[in-house]
């Protein structure tokens, strides 16, 4: 039978278990989660706060290795980080000295591409994010949402298959949170990309998600997967299978301890 590329399986995580050692004793973080990824979908990972998602991002993006368990991308194991995932983190880490173009540029600098050629590349990015005519100014000049965009634009530039957004919006303010939701939403419908958003707001989950994973608290296992297909988009927030749905999700996630 010829392969559904609606709902191909780009990503693959099997049986993954970590834990660290703290105080003298293992202490289990991510335990047995296996879950699969679609391609073009928004995947997003939503569970309470400190119950091991960033751990699990990590080991996606190949910055930490599982105890045990695989990871697979179009059916090849992945050891390590791999240049077809891409990742924004909360902590975007941009560098105060560099201008907005210098730093959504930086990763085709470190790869030797040329001036003229990255510039292209970087110029398209913070167009799309909505940065045009920021290119020379400094973080330090950019407000909390602009600095996101930035951090957007510069993963895009390395043309990921896969991106990972670990609870990119969760220092923002509520107002800016909203406008983040919607740009990313138009991002991704305008690069048709995956991306895996992770998040402890379960309204936000909702809005955004073509399919939650609800993890448990720490340890972190799959809880259970919710298909939002039923939810048209553009989404409302009073609308009420938004808010049945929000409930539900609400009345099956564990507490933050």
């Amino acid at each position: 039978m010829p392969v559904d590329e609606k709902n191909k399986v780009i990503l693959k995580l099997e049986n993954i278990c970590q834990s660290f050692i703290v105080n003298d004793e293992v202490k289990q973080v991510v335990d047995d989660v296996s879950m699969e990824v679609r391609d073009n979908e928004f995947l997003v990972v939503l569970g309470p706060g400190h119950c091991g998602k960033t751990v699990l991002m990590n080991i996606i993006a190949g910055l930490a290795k599982p105890r045990s368990g695989k990871v697979y991308l179009d059916g090849e194991e992945l050891h390590g980080s791999d240049e077809r995932i891409g990742m924004v983190f909360q902590s975007l880490n941009l560098m105060p000295w560099r201008t907005v173009m210098a730093n959504v540029e930086f990763g085709l600098e470190l790869s030797g591409m040329k001036k003229a050629e990255r510039r292209e590349i970087a110029q398209k990015y913070i167009d799309l994010v909505g940065l045009t005519g920021f290119e020379n100014s400094y973080p330090h000049q950019l407000s909390g949402g602009m600095k996101q965009r930035v951090g957007i634009a510069r993963a895009y530039t390395n043309s990921p298959q896969i991106m990972l957004m670990d609870e990119p919006f969760g220092q923002l303010d509520a107002q800016t949170r909203y406008s983040m939701q919607e740009e990313v939403l138009r991002i991704w419908q305008s690069e048709k990309r995956t991306i895996i958003f992770v998040t402890n707001n379960i309204e936000e989950a909702v809005y955004l998600a073509d399919r939650i994973v609800l993890l448990s608290n720490c340890p972190a296992h799959v809880k259970q997967v919710y298909d939002l297909s039923c939810l048209p988009r553009p989404r409302n927030f009073t609308d009420p299978e938004f808010l049945r749905i929000r409930q539900d999700i609400s009345d099956n996630t564990d507490l933050a301890l």
